[in-house]
């Protein structure tokens, strides 16, 4: 598509049908990036025995360290790349495309090896034990040595998304969603490899996505493309990048810090089996929040463009669509999880102790969830029109400010419930404090 196609829809094409076009297949991305976690845990689950989903769950912390600086580079270039294309500055988007290229490659190097070096420790500080360390220390020797194929595949599929080409991106995680779900009961069961063969699955799937989407900026038809004078890091382009990139960064890095507090708590209210039901409950957290950070991600480049271009109107109808959409979408999921937790819960693990305890803590964990929605959506629009500060504190509330004093103060008078029922009251205050943000903005705007 060319330049001007592009940025006509962007500017005059109707916001519904627009958000409709970005919304699907950066919905259909965000899902099967969410898959990759769900199909691992339900194959294990079933193959492999309810420590195993423990052990499994003890990989969360460093997984979300690794993936923080994915989004870090990722996120920031996408959101410049839709403002510069915005602004008719293609040259501009492709140094940012460049030097957003480079920064993977050194960040992830770092953070590989230094991952590697502290792995026993780092497991145990996460609340590992002498049963389910060796399945997490298993699948993490072969996940982190390839940490570079979901930097490039995840990041650069927003940047494609951002320059454009949202089917495209959509394509490129379907690739790897379709092998990893083939993949997974050939190397579980048929090759009997266990947890290893779970991550084998991850990695050959992550792979072929990797390919598809480096192949794209490689090519002479891609809006923008990789060029070699712009892979020198520029001091003021990798600032421009990281400004943005720090809230979904922070936002992760939060993730991974709360999932230790998490575990720590798990271990000493309910012990192993209770960690893995976190596991699961996670799993189903996760695939409806992704799903509104997917609908939120193609607001992106609606919002980041006209916000570019001047047209406020625009960028505020689309932002009262995406949250109108997103609460009610959050809202059948929550319904969901509350009626009916037992049979979700069934499809991740046959074991019956284990069942129990996650169909609790799904029921309360999950019971405020519904305003997770708002609150998503307006952290990622002040991400899109570049208000850093703003995004990054939004980010913050809901996972570090609110959900780790809770899960302090809550369980010494309620037990294993104290943990489940700090998750609804952070997801309460955050919401509340997103609205109070957006709020003040509309206020200035008008």
């Amino acid at each position: 598509m060319t330049t001007n196609g592009i940025t006509y829809k962007l500017e005059h094409e109707k916001v519904g049908r627009l958000l409709l076009n970005y919304a699907i297949p950066a919905v259909t991305g965000t899902m099967v990036n969410s898959l990759y976690n769900i199909v691992d845990r339900m194959f294990i689950g079933h193959g492999v025995g309810a420590l195993a989903i423990s052990g499994l769950t003890l990989t969360f912390p460093i997984q979300l360290f690794l993936q923080a600086f994915g989004m870090l580079v990722g996120t920031g270039a996408a959101t410049h790349v839709s403002i510069s294309l915005g602004r008719r500055d293609t040259g501009r988007a492709e140094h940012i495309l460049g030097n957003a290229l480079t920064m993977t490659f050194i960040i992830t190097g770092v953070t590989v090896v230094l991952s590697l070096f502290f792995l026993d420790g780092l497991l145990l500080w996460f609340g590992g034990s002498e049963a389910t360390i060796p399945y997490a220390r298993e699948y993490l020797y072969i996940i982190i040595p390839t940490t570079i194929l979901p930097a490039l595949s995840f990041s650069f599929n927003g940047v494609m998304r951002a320059s454009g080409y949202p089917r495209k991106a959509m394509a490129t995680m379907l690739i790897g969603a379709f092998l990893n779900v083939v993949l997974d009961p050939v190397f579980i069961f048929a090759l009997d490899m266990g947890i290893k063969g779970a991550a084998y699955a991850t990695v050959i799937s992550m792979t072929a996505s990797t390919a598809f989407v480096m192949h794209h900026f490689a090519s002479r038809k891609s809006l923008i493309r990789f060029r070699r004078k712009y892979l020198k890091p520029d001091r003021h382009i990798v600032w421009t990048i990281v400004t943005i990139g720090i809230s979904p960064f922070a936002m992760q890095l939060a993730g991974s810090l709360v999932n230790v507090v998490m575990n720590h708590s798990l271990q000493a209210y309910g012990g192993d089996l209770a960690l893995g039901a976190n596991g699961i409950i996670s799993s189903v957290a996760m695939l409806l929040v992704m799903l509104i950070i997917g609908i939120a991600q193609g607001m992106q480049p609606i919002v980041g463009f006209n916000y570019g271009a001047g047209h406020h109107h625009r960028v505020m109808e689309t932002l009262r669509l995406v949250i109108i959409t997103a609460t009610g979408i959050m809202g059948l999921g929550w319904a969901c999880c509350c009626l009916f937790p037992e049979i979700i819960v069934r499809g991740f693990t046959p074991d019956a102790e284990l069942s129990a305890i996650s169909a609790n803590g799904l029921r309360l964990s999950l019971s405020l969830f519904i305003v997770v929605g708002s609150q998503i959506t307006i952290s990622q629009f002040f991400q899109s029109i570049g208000l850093a500060w703003k995004a990054i504190f939004l980010s913050l509330t809901r996972q570090f400010l609110y959900l780790i004093p809770a899960i302090w103060f809550l369980p010494p008078f309620l037990g294993l419930d104290g943990v489940w029922y700090a998750a609804p009251i952070s997801d309460g205050l955050a919401a509340l404090t997103a609205w109070v943000f957006l709020w003040q903005y509309v206020r200035r705007m008008k």
